[in-house]
């Protein structure tokens, strides 16, 4: 009875000892709240520990697309073309800021994946990946030539050039929203075909393209001229190189008394041997440069481009553009003239949301001496975005 008792009081005597240090609870760490950054618009926050401002999105954008049903032939008198299509696309971006002695430092990536019509191979593409410092840019950004890029969709055939290409170039600023930029920028998106005895087409990439712009940008709008050169090299050993080159010029103004939102843009572009620079989305005729009796001659074009952005309602807006482009090659049999149309109506119910819908036209007429017999186009597409 004594040897129980002990054995009940010993216990009591341990449960009355303080607990040791490791048994005790252990206190949260203070959580590092993300802090929001507003130096740089919207949906930027500090990345914890830094004071680098990140902002990351993305943007979901479904279409379906009645594909060419002009003239035949086209995509649906031929039993082997695919006359819809539908397509699937998602974004991703990540853009970062840094502010720094030597001015902002700015990194930018978006990529995309493409799905049409359930295929079981998704492409994957890079639009955009660039640095900027400094007044420098490096890395794949939009090519310093561009200045309208559109106000419609543009799904299917453009009257301007939107081309992304990798490029090393400085832009130098001068105040009331004037600056200048100087690009050395990647040909391969800039080459259409060359014509030549042997063998047709571009040889490999040695020299890059010379870009440069003078720009202004104020509250009534913008404008722009720009200038580029580009090396006209046949992979026919017997053809010459030559060099192409382009000027072009914009403006972009506001006209509000049309509507609250409005804007109206006139663009015009030539070229010599650097056809792909004033538009991106030629009939497959076009070329840069044609061997003729053993000597290089590089083809000529004429663009003029225009479109107006109108604001219907505070939540409805309508676009229309157009442009009209004629090639003068070294052959007759290569001469052609190309127009396009385009109009939509997207509604916006609420922000970062667009439903609309787009019809396109686009005629060619070619030179007799080719023997093609002149088309019409006509395009639709049916298009539901998110953008976050």
């Amino acid at each position: 009875m004594l040897i129980k008792s002990a054995l009940i009081g010993a216990s009591f005597g341990l449960l009355s000892i303080p607990a040791l240090a490791a048994d005790l609870p252990i206190a949260p760490e203070p959580i590092d709240y993300l802090r929001i950054c507003d130096a740089y618009g919207n949906r930027f926050f500090y990345l914890p520990g830094t004071e680098t401002c990140l902002r990351v999105g993305g943007r979901v954008r479904i279409e379906y697309r009645l594909n060419n049903y002009g003239s035949g032939p086209n995509n649906w008198s031929d039993k082997a073309a695919t006359g819809t299509t539908f397509r699937a696309r998602g974004y991703s971006y990540l853009d970062s800021r840094t502010a720094t002695e030597y001015g902002l430092l700015r990194t930018y990536n978006s990529v995309y994946v493409t799905n049409d019509n359930d295929s079981s191979s998704n492409s994957l593409e890079l639009e955009y990946s660039f640095i900027q410092f400094g007044g420098f840019t490096f890395g794949r950004a939009q090519s310093f030539w561009d200045f309208w890029t559109g106000y419609s969709f543009g799904a299917r055939v453009t009257s301007y050039s939107d081309t992304k290409s990798n490029v090393a170039a400085y832009t130098r600023a001068f105040g009331n929203g004037v600056s200048a930029s100087l690009s050395i920028e990647s040909p391969v998106s800039r080459r259409v075909e060359l014509i030549s005895p042997n063998a047709n087409g571009y040889g490999g990439f040695k020299i890059p393209d010379a870009v440069a712009n003078i720009r202004i940008d104020q509250a009534w709008g913008s404008a722009q001229i720009m200038g580029a050169l580009h090396q006209v090299y046949f992979v026919d050993t017997a053809s010459k190189s030559a060099l192409g080159w382009a000027v072009g010029a914009g403006a972009e103004i506001k006209v509000p008394f049309l509507g609250g939102r409005d804007k109206v843009v006139l663009q015009v572009g030539y070229s010599d041997g650097a056809s792909r620079f004033p538009l991106d989305s030629w009939n497959g005729r076009i070329t840069d440069a044609i061997n003729v009796g053993g000597s290089t001659k590089t083809t000529k074009t004429w663009n003029i481009a225009g479109g107006w952005r109108h604001a219907v309602t505070d939540t409805v807006t309508a676009n229309l553009e157009g442009g009209y482009h004629t090639v003068d090659a070294a052959l007759d049999s290569y001469d052609f003239n190309q127009w396009t149309v385009t109009g939509n109506v997207v509604w916006s119910p609420i922000s970062g949301v667009d439903i609309g819908a787009e019809m396109q036209y686009r005629n060619v007429d070619f030179d007799r001496a080719s023997g093609l017999s002149d088309t019409d186009e006509i395009y639709t597409t049916l298009r539901v975005q998110r953008t976050f």
